[in-house]
Formats: structure tokens, sequence, C-alpha cells
């Protein structure tokens, strides 16, 4: 039965030793989703901050825009006051009687866009440039008649000068809405690597809970084979206790025998040697 009992705690620290070292296999793996989950939540909260950065200096551009734009319609209404003025003048006083200035700037304008976004064949494209020289050519001779009275002169120098200060501030229109854009997609592109960062560290984190979990199922078991062990132990220290005794006290009684045979020859007048005296010692006999 001992010996039955021996080789079944060697099964079970056989399968504790496996139980022990799947855990530490399922720990290290834990540990590695976690590290992963950890790197990847930083670089969201990277994403996450580089977008916010970017959507601020974003909302301070379009701000800028609109400041900018209040600032160029401001010097453009300045501008038309004046050349509504000159207008007025060229026709009271002045030859032509056609458009003024302000509509055939606005006419140039139109077909300078026009040539910038649309598709002509050579031979319109032509025609339109051609028609916007003669345009800008119309413009330089009213300018001349206006500028030969010197309160016009002065009036047509201030709004050219106006509108020149309008074409600046448009330039920086047009740059800070790049820039607002540029930092709108750059917003965007963080937002979305972010979500992506966040779904990888979501699922690197799955993978972190079911290893752990594993681990602490396999934890579970190596503690129940180390009780299932203790039992053992306990049962087969006893046993081996009881076999011990159980072979002493057959030893004292092989020996008492003996001493009593000695003793019994002594009294009979033989003689006892060194160890018959050290077994009727052990006997107690003596």
């Amino acid at each position: 039965m001992l010996n039955e009992l021996i080789d079944k705690r060697k099964t079970i620290l056989a399968e504790s030793e496996q139980h022990k070292e799947r855990r530490n296999e399922l720990n290290a793996t834990a540990s590695k989703f976690a590290r992963e989950r950890n790197a990847l939540n930083a670089k969201t909260r990277e994403f996450v901050e580089e977008a916010q950065t970017n959507k601020e200096l974003r909302d301070q551009a379009n701000k800028d825009v609109q400041a900018a734009k209040e600032e160029r319609n401001a010097l453009n209404d300045q501008a038309n006051v004046l050349f509504e003025e000159l207008e007025v003048f060229k026709k009271e006083h002045g030859s032509i009687k056609n458009r003024g200035i302000k509509e055939l700037q606005k006419q140039i304008e139109n077909m300078e866009f026009r040539q910038q976004t649309e598709v002509f064949s050579v031979d319109k494209e032509r025609e339109l440039i051609e028609k916007i020289k003669q345009l800008r050519a119309e413009i330089r001779d009213q300018e001349a008649e206006l500028e030969q009275n010197k309160d016009m002169r002065t009036k047509l120098t201030d709004a050219r000068e106006l509108r020149r200060q309008a074409s600046e501030v448009h330039a920086r229109v047009t740059e800070l809405a790049e820039l607002a854009q540029r930092h709108h997609d750059l917003m965007v592109e963080n937002y979305r690597n972010a979500d992506k960062s966040r779904e990888t560290a979501d699922d690197a984190h799955k993978q972190f809970v079911e290893a752990q979990e594993a681990a602490d199922a396999e934890h579970k078991s190596f503690l129940a084979c180390q009780k299932e062990l203790r039992d053992y132990d306990k049962v087969i220290g006893g046993l081996r206790k009881k076999t011990r005794t159980t072979r002493t006290t057959k030893e004292q009684k092989a020996v008492r025998q003996e001493a009593e045979r000695i003793f019994t020859s002594f009294r009979s007048g033989e003689k006892l040697t060194t160890d018959d005296l050290l077994l009727l010692q052990r006997s107690k006999m003596v």
C-alpha cells in the first residue's frame, strides 16, 4: 500500500510541475500582451494629444482667417467708396460713358479665374487673354483721364493703395486658410491613427485577459496539486512511522527473548560473554 501511495504521489508531483510550468508560460505571455497594450495606449494618447494640438492650431488659423477677411473687406469697402466717387466724377465730366473701372476690374478677375480653372482650346484661350488685355487698356484709359484732375488723381492713388493692401491681406487669407486646412488634415489623420492604435490595444488587452485567466486556472490547479501532495505526505509519513514502530517492537521482542535465554543459561552456571552482557543491558534485565 505504501509503495502504491508513493507512486501516486510521484504522478501528482509531475502534474503539479506541469501546471507550474504552464502557469509561468501563460504569465509570461500575459506580461508580453500587457506591455504591448500599454505601449499602444501610450501611442494612442500621443496621437490624441497631437490631434488636439492641431485642432487648436486649426481653430486659431480659422479665427485669423476671419479677422483677415474682415480687414480685407474693410479695405475693399474703403476702396469701393473712392471708386464710386471716381465713377460719379467720370460720368459727369469724362468723355468715357461706358463701364466703370470697378466693373471692368471685376470682369478681369472673373476672366482670370476662368483661365485658371477651366480648360480652353488654344484659340479660345488666346481670345480670352486678348480680351483681358483690352479691358486693362480700357482701365488705363479711364484712369489716365481721371488723373487729369488733381483731386481725382489723389482719390485714384488712395483707392489703388487700398486695393493693394486688400490684395496683400487676401493673400494672407489664402495662406491662413491653407494652414487651417493642413492642421485639419493632420488632426483627422491623428484621430484616425488613434482609433487604429486603440483598436489594436483593445485586442492586446483581450489577449492579456485570456492569458491571465488561463494562468490563474493553471495556478489554481497547481495549488490543488500542492494540497494533494501534502495530504499524501501526511499519509505516507504516518505509514512509515507505523512501519518503523512495528519493526522496532518486533526487534525489542526478539531481544527480550534472547536475553531471557541467556539469563536462564547464566543462572544454570554458564559464563556470559561481553555480547551477552550488552544484550542483557539492552533488554534492561541487568
